[in-house]
């Protein structure tokens, strides 16, 4: 199961990433789970929220450069070696990982992570197969 994820340029500049997380608070937008990537010249802020809609449509109102694409989510046992397992089920499938990100989940010993791919259908048919428990939206939106 796919879920939507909201990317957004940022300039890297004082202010610019607080901006970006107060409108969306001013706008009630909830954030399940985020990332930050820099570079020496911009940022990549990367974020899972229940209405990625809203979200896109207020940081696109606040001139905001945004992205909406698919990733997926999936329980990794939170312990040693748990990421390591469902990689290995990629890996060994050949399928290229272009970036994670996880949080834990609060309510149980799993750790969620987040996972883009270069063929998003083939990793969630991998992960399947192999028993990998792929979260669903509202699933994620619950924890």
């Amino acid at each position: 199961m796919k879920i939507k994820q909201i990317s957004v340029f940022l300039e890297n500049r004082k202010g610019r990433l607080w901006k970006a997380l107060n409108v969306l608070s001013n706008a009630g937008v909830n954030i399940r789970a985020l990332s930050i990537a820099d570079t020496s010249e911009f940022g990549i802020l990367r974020m899972i929220v229940p209405e990625p809609e809203l979200a896109e449509e207020i940081l696109v109102q606040n001139n905001f450069v945004v992205k909406v694409n698919d990733v997926i989510a999936v329980e990794v046992s939170d312990e040693p070696g748990g990421l390591d397992a469902v990689l290995g089920l990629l890996n060994n499938a050949d399928v290229n990982v272009e970036y994670i990100y996880a949080f834990v989940e609060k309510k149980t010993n799993k750790a969620i992570v987040v996972i883009r791919t270069e063929d998003l259908n083939a990793s969630i048919q991998v992960l399947d197969d192999g028993g990998v428990t792929i979260l669903s939206t509202d699933e994620v939106n619950m924890l």
